[in-house]
């Protein structure tokens, strides 16, 4: 494919529409991102928290890779819309929710993944203490500091991360496996079948929520591929390489905390590292843990920037934001994620369980309206120039969105189990959550019974914005 006249790796360019001239890229680097994003040390914790919370090994692992196969597949549809619409995932709820109304789950979502992100946050500021020999608290702020760096640059520095990061984790996951399997004999773990709805379910929902988690900014990463690119290509390269990386990740978790039993819990890190081996080995470790988490890192600041980003041009009517914008929105999420690490960081696991089951709250009900929307009811027919202009066809707030959402929100609340907040049909149901199941079928239901009547298709197929 043909590469743009100008190819620096610090982006030009914002939340604008991306011209046919200046696309770029192959769908390998789709695989690679979503594969290197997920094939990380917090998917080894969402893994062995699986077993950690009373899952067996067997069940455990076929419950995750059913919650991949169902989250990556919602995730994926998100990213088949990038090169068809050359614009970032969020800018496209305006259609579901209004130019203004869509500050709503923009929001919401810049919040959660700035969340998100202090998990990652934490984990990488063990690895480089471990690493260094400096305490944690220094770790994350070395490493935060990376991720402005590498956030700051763009689109090409995070596909070109994404590249490094898959050959790094494949070396080091191999490694773990290989030693993990040859001084230990897991073939009782697997024997060992005590099949429970609420262990099991628990495991789809892990798996499924985190691959749910990326759907809100996963056509950002795709938005520069030639609009001529196949959907169904881009479905399965983003869709493949998200559910493989994690599968991998998670498995290697499950068999961690099966193996460690108490010992996991508060020495996550040192744990895995201590699979391997000592000395130079176990400073690779250390490395590529921090290493891998610096893709997801990155996607998860750059998202958050896109965000804000969108959130302001739906008020100023203005899609260009200029680098030294980008870099203060940058500085400031990550900066804001590092102080909720240095606090946080004691007793993560529980609070990250509660933390990741939580997303699927709020990020289901609106993948569902969007998918709907853009899949079932306006059929890929968006008018694009239309997305930046509140008194145009989307209007500012549209009501039928935005009733979806909040009915999609309080539908699933009587399900959700979290330390948070426990729904009050879980007694009745064996304290399985189902929460995001309600999630995401009630409000695309709802939403597309009552869009498909409004609807109204723009004069062409695409009308690219201005940019």
């Amino acid at each position: 494919m043909n590469s743009p006249p100008q190819a620096s790796l610090i982006e030009t360019r914002a939340i604008d529409f991306i011209p046919e001239n200046e696309r770029h890229g192959r769908l390998l680097s789709q695989f690679t991102l979503w594969f290197s994003a997920n094939m990380q040390i917090t998917a080894i914790i969402t893994g062995a928290l699986a077993v950690v919370l009373g899952g067996d090994m067997f069940w455990s692992l076929i419950g995750l890779l059913l919650g991949q196969v169902l989250g990556g597949a919602v995730m994926a549809l998100h990213g088949a819309q990038g090169p068809r619409l050359g614009l970032p995932q969020m800018i496209s709820s305006r259609v579901q929710f209004g130019v203004l109304g869509a500050t709503l789950p923009l929001a919401l979502v810049c919040v959660l993944y700035i969340g998100f992100n202090t998990t990652g946050t934490i984990l990488s500021g063990q690895a480089i203490a471990q690493l260094t020999g400096l305490s944690p608290s220094a770790g994350i702020l070395i490493f935060s500091a990376v991720i402005a760096l590498f956030a700051a640059c763009g689109y090409r520095m995070i596909h070109l991360l994404g590249r490094a990061a898959t050959v790094l984790g494949l070396i080091a996951f191999a490694y773990l496996f290989a030693r993990l399997l040859s001084v230990n004999d897991i073939t009782p773990l697997l024997r060992n079948h005590r099949f429970a709805w609420d262990s099991f379910l628990l495991a789809v929902s892990l798996s499924a929520s985190w691959q749910i988690a990326f759907g809100p900014y996963v056509a950002d990463y795709s938005r520069y591929l030639p609009s001529g690119v196949s959907p169904l290509r881009t479905f399965l390269c983003v869709g493949g390489g998200s559910v493989l990386g994690a599968q991998i990740a998670m498995t290697l978790g499950v068999f961690a905390a099966a193996l460690a039993g108490p010992r996991f819990v508060g020495q996550e890190v040192a744990y895995i590292v201590g699979l391997g081996a000592s000395g130079a080995m176990a400073s690779f470790l250390f490395f590529s843990i921090a290493f891998g988490k610096i893709t997801v890192s990155t996607l998860n600041a750059y998202g958050s920037f896109m965000c804000l980003a969108t959130m302001l041009s739906g008020f100023q009517r203005e899609a260009k934001i200029g680098r030294r914008q980008r870099l203060v929105f940058v500085l400031a999420i990550v900066g804001l994620s590092a102080a909720i690490a240095l606090a946080a960081q004691h007793d993560f696991l529980l609070h990250f369980k509660s933390f990741i089951l939580f997303l699927l709250t709020f990020f289901t009900p609106w993948s569902a309206i969007n998918l709907v929307d853009y899949y079932w009811v306006n059929q890929e027919q968006y008018d694009l120039a239309a997305l930046s202009d509140p008194d145009g066809r989307y209007g500012r707030w549209n009501r039928v969105g935005i009733a979806s959402y909040l009915f999609g929100l309080l539908a699933q609340l009587p399900f959700i189990s979290t330390r948070f907040y426990s729904g009050p049909l879980l007694p009745y149901l064996g304290q399985v959550d189902i929460s995001w199941l309600v999630g995401l079928i009630a409000p695309g239901a709802l939403y597309f019974c009552l869009a498909r009547r409004r609807v109204q298709r723009p004069p062409t197929r695409v009308s690219p914005a201005k940019g």
